[in-house]
């Protein structure tokens, strides 16, 4: 019998000797002692009980033991379960009671707080910066040899939750099918090979992190800087000596500000990723002539992992997510049906990377999950002739004012070309008379720049039933821990506005 995932990124690795990952404190860790440790890992879990199938919750730092521990979920044929570490406490119990973990590993300072929402039916575990978490010396006296537990394409291998930002979080379940194709079709499409070295500086309890990062990493034999968290000056350091990047658009932007960046600096490079939240043209532009390079954007979600990039050779265009990855499907849709290039619609996809429902949700996932396969992704996007697809915002973002459908990224395209603006956020609040009112909330990179000047320069390139009606002058826009912009939180803090 055979484990889908184990035996495709892991086991290859047995006696393997490159370096997977090199550590903040210089340290290097083989493949070969990356898989011993899965192993004694391994040991630990089914030694906690641990049997096929069940969870695993992990709410701890980014170690390489961390990492480890999915490989022996994997190995173990367990279920990896993530959870972003800024959740609060509330959130936790949401979580481990929807869950219902076997066991749950969590950083060593937060145990009595985690060990008390479980009370006593789960085990917990730690894991700690300074080596010493319970889940580390337990596992530094097992054996390094384990026998791997048979799991097939369509067992469960992960179950990531999403943000839960129009209601209550949804488990996503995730197979070994899901993940394997499509790390398969990113290291193929991103080329990516043993002579690669990612710098890692994503958190590692998100799609892109986790999956899209260490998977093909695992899959190609790469080596990773494996970095405890984003520092410019370290990242600066790096690059010189890495070939690839993965990251979110505040990644770049810090990178254009820093003086270091050059041609030179980033010779041995050959691919920027960038995700999780779209990238501005300018920023697109600008990371160019600084550096000679293109940034490769590229679209996914905790339900499906990837689903497009822009090619690897080929025009990367600013404001576009690239092509459908080989083996999925992307249709453009009006209540199911596919409309004509061109037409706003529905973004669904269907293939091998798409998950198979929510956990505990059957209601949602036939909302959700069609019956011929196809996952409704509830963002809106348009396709172009040649099958190009650019995105044009979410569903629940879409604001209907007046009985006209208007879409924020068409106003923010307009509001960010504007000299002066650094980016915008355009949401809708209620209305008594017209339903929604249309609302920016703007930053600035001139502080000479006022609202008035910002709408007349508006004025004449929309529709007046798509002008803002009023302009929100602020410092930050509110996101989340991977940079989306969390357009809900705008809602909520100037829902007054509308009725004014």
């Amino acid at each position: 019998m055979t484990n889908t995932l184990y035996d495709a990124l892991i086991a290859p690795h047995a006696e393997n000797n490159a370096i997977f990952l090199t550590l903040d404190d210089g340290t290097d860790i083989s493949y070969k002692s990356f898989v011993s440790r899965v192993a004694q890992i391994a040991h630990v879990l089914t030694d906690a009980g641990i049997k096929p199938g069940d969870r695993v919750v992990v709410q701890a730092p980014k170690l390489m033991d961390t990492i480890a521990l999915y490989g022996a979920c994997v190995q173990a044929g367990a279920v990896y379960l993530p959870l972003n570490t800024a959740y609060t406490q509330s959130e936790l119990n949401y979580f481990i009671e929807d869950a219902t973990p076997t066991l749950v590993v969590c950083d060593a300072i937060n145990e009595a707080e985690i060990t008390a929402i479980c009370g006593g039916d789960t085990h917990v575990m730690t894991l700690s910066k300074d080596g010493n978490g319970s889940l580390t010396t337990r596992a530094d006296a097992q054996n390094t040899g384990f026998p791997t537990v048979p799991r097939g394409p369509d067992d469960l291998a992960a179950l990531l939750y999403t943000s839960g930002t129009t209601g209550r979080s949804k488990g996503a379940m995730l197979s070994h099918k899901n993940l394997l194709s499509n790390a398969k079709s990113l290291t193929d499409l991103w080329q990516i090979t043993r002579d690669d070295r990612l710098i890692h500086a994503l958190p590692i309890f998100h799609t892109h992190g986790l999956f899209v990062a260490l998977n093909t990493s695992l899959l190609a034999g790469a080596q990773v800087r494996f970095m405890a968290a984003f520092d410019i000056d370290t990242v600066i350091d790096e690059i010189p000596s890495s070939t690839l990047l993965m990251g979110v658009p505040t990644f770049y932007t810090r990178l254009l500000g820093d003086a270091r960046l050059n041609r030179e600096l980033v010779k041995n490079m050959r691919l920027f990723v960038s995700g999780s939240a779209p990238l501005l043209a300018e920023t697109h532009t600008e990371f160019e002539d600084r550096t000679g390079q293109r940034i490769l954007e590229r679209y996914g979600m905790t339900e499906t992992n990837m689903i497009t990039s822009n090619p690897y050779d080929g025009e990367r265009l600013a404001g576009t997510v690239g092509y459908a990855l080989p083996g999925t499907e992307v249709e453009i849709t009006d209540n199911g049906k596919p409309v004509a290039p061109g037409e706003i619609g529905m973004i669904e996809v269907r293939g091998d990377n798409v998950f198979l429902g929510y956990r505990n949700m059957p209601e949602k996932t036939a909302e959700e999950l069609r019956e011929n396969g196809f996952f409704i992704t509830g963002d809106l996007g348009v396709k172009s002739e040649d099958g190009r697809i650019s995105i044009v915002g979410r569903q629940k973002d879409l604001i209907i004012s007046g009985g006209y459908n208007i879409y924020p990224k068409e106003i923010e395209d307009v509001i960010n070309d504007i000299e002066g603006v650094l980016e915008s956020a355009v949401f809708g609040v209620a209305h008594p008379d017209f339903g929604e009112s249309v609302m920016a909330a703007v930053v600035l990179e001139d502080p000479k720049l006022c609202a008035e000047a910002i709408a007349t320069s508006v004025e004449p390139k929309l529709a007046r039933f798509k002008h803002p009606r009023r302009y929100i002058i602020t410092d930050v826009l509110p996101r989340n821990t991977m940079g989306k912009v969390q357009k809900n939180v705008l809602r909520e803090m100037y829902s007054a506005i509308g009725s004014g």
